[in-house]
């Protein structure tokens, strides 16, 4: 970062027009105990003399990195800043002439000074070049008045607290993720970087001919297919229900954390649907290929070959890097907190939501195909944020029923913007040859790869072992 000038300083008293406290030491009606809160007025005119040098590319810098109207401590310097903005928008680049001209027709010229307080500003600094400097000192001062507004707000509703704590605190932590979250740009990557980081991928490829370059399904045909579940990507599992969607992932889930080859990787687990315990029992029986019926049923007798398996099974499980989050109630922005908590002190390498219907939405009183949109454009995002694949869990719509057809991308419910985020689609559904009464628990089903960006579609065969509810490669 550039260092700053020598006259620079911080939390300077001097300011023109009202404050964003208003001048009385609050900020959004939460006192600040009488301290001025973090601010500088010098980093805001000199940002704003960059913007004004070149009226363009500085502004530019700005909208890349979100910086918001409120993040100019003086109101003067707000107005100046949201007219830039405006002007940049419709055709930049922004002369200063222009921006006093439309500040006189709004009725805001006289309020910030004048064309001498605007004269001012622009001669604060004679080059651009430290522009990415005071542009990151304005974010960073109003992100510490946007974190003592949650802070100050966390104490007074700690005070007068009533209601389950649990979700109080995902409240909490919420609040301060919306102030963080758009603290990081990625900006473009020189096609230098890009360059670079492909040949990574490709020497892998090179030096381990036929090996898969992502995390192994555990099922090898699909696995010959996609070279393993890529970085990155959003893979999305669609079925109708009592498919085995569930049973399926947890397969692949468990493939993952125990792996024949290989290093395991960390997996987390969104279960909306069932609870831990629920999918813990499933991967018991499965993994030490137990009848869960007879488990139920009280026929599996301690000291047996059956319970020695079970006690096998979880002991393996219980070393690996699974993580189950059974929250039945999470929107798209908690499940991403949740994701991100998790990756900051455990190295994740695979994310499995079950499933995309079920995560609340944001806003309740949007149509509902906006809804979805917004929760697959949020799991596409983590996917990319986390640099991990995404397996998600979707249902389909009836319509392959109806109509006694293979499902297709068409059928996946709700919003079309589920077939637009995935990078791969995979569709589990009944043989083409099976009767009218057959189930998931027919010994088989057909696995559809319906779409895959950077690879080949098509279909292939599971089996499936109905009392232990485990899929495997299939075996003609």
């Amino acid at each position: 970062m550039d260092q700053a000038p020598p006259e620079y300083t911080q939390n300077t008293r001097r300011r023109r027009g009202t404050s964003a406290d208003g001048g009385n030491g609050a900020m959004n009606g939460v006192p600040t105990i009488g301290r001025q809160p973090p601010h500088s007025v010098e980093a805001e005119e000199y940002l704003l003399s960059c913007c004004l040098l070149d009226g363009s590319d500085s502004i530019a810098k700005c909208l890349e990195k979100k910086l918001p109207v409120a993040a100019f401590y003086v109101a003067a310097n707000r107005v100046i800043y949201e007219k830039l903005v405006e002007l940049y928008q419709k055709a930049p680049p922004v002369a200063i002439e222009v921006l006093a001209e439309e500040l006189k027709t709004t009725g805001q010229l006289e309020e910030i000074g004048g064309v001498a307080y605007l004269m001012q500003v622009s001669a604060r600094i004679p080059t651009t070049a430290q522009t990415d400097y005071f542009l990151e000192k304005v974010r960073e001062l109003h992100m510490l008045r946007q974190l003592i507004q949650v802070g100050t707000s966390t104490v007074e509703q700690c005070f007068g607290f009533q209601g389950g704590l649990e979700e109080f605190v995902d409240k909490i932590e919420q609040e301060i993720f919306e102030v963080t979250q758009d603290r990081v740009s990625d900006g473009a990557k020189t096609m230098k970087e890009t360059a670079k980081d492909a040949w990574v991928v490709i020497d892998k490829m090179m030096h381990h001919k036929g090996e898969i370059t992502g995390i192994s399904s555990g099922f090898k045909e699909l696995d010959s297919m996609t070279y393993g579940f890529q970085k990155a990507e959003m893979i999305v599992l669609a079925a109708r229900p009592s498919m085995g969607k569930t049973s399926l992932a947890l397969n692949m889930a468990e493939s993952a954390v125990l792996p024949r080859r290989g290093e395991p990787a960390g997996v987390l687990l969104f279960s909306l649907e069932m609870s831990a315990a629920q999918l813990g029992m499933r991967m018991l029986c499965s993994r030490g290929r137990v009848n869960m019926k007879k488990l139920r049923e009280g026929f599996v007798r301690p000291g047996g070959d059956e319970y020695k398996d079970l006690v096998t099974a979880a002991d393996e499980l219980s070393k690996s890097p699974l993580f189950i989050d059974d929250s039945s109630h999470l929107t798209i922005m908690e499940l991403r907190a949740k994701s991100r908590r998790l990756a900051a002190r455990q190295k994740l390498g695979f994310i499995i939501v079950d499933y995309l219907q079920l995560l609340s939405p944001t806003d309740p009183k949007t149509p509902r195909e906006q809804q979805v949109a917004e929760i697959s454009r949020g799991l596409k995002a983590l996917a990319k944020e986390l640099d991990v694949p995404v397996l998600v869990l979707s249902q389909l719509n009836r319509a392959a029923e109806k109509e006694n057809r293979a499902p297709k991308l068409s059928d996946l419910r709700e919003s079309g913007s589920i077939e637009q985020d995935a990078d791969v689609v995979l569709m589990l559904a009944r043989p083409k040859d099976a009767d009218e009464k057959f189930q998931v628990a027919a010994d088989s089903a057909e696995l559809i790869v319906a779409k895959q960006r950077n690879g080949p579609v098509g279909d292939l065969k599971l089996t499936f072992l109905r009392d232990i509810t485990r899929f495997e490669n299939h075996t003609p």
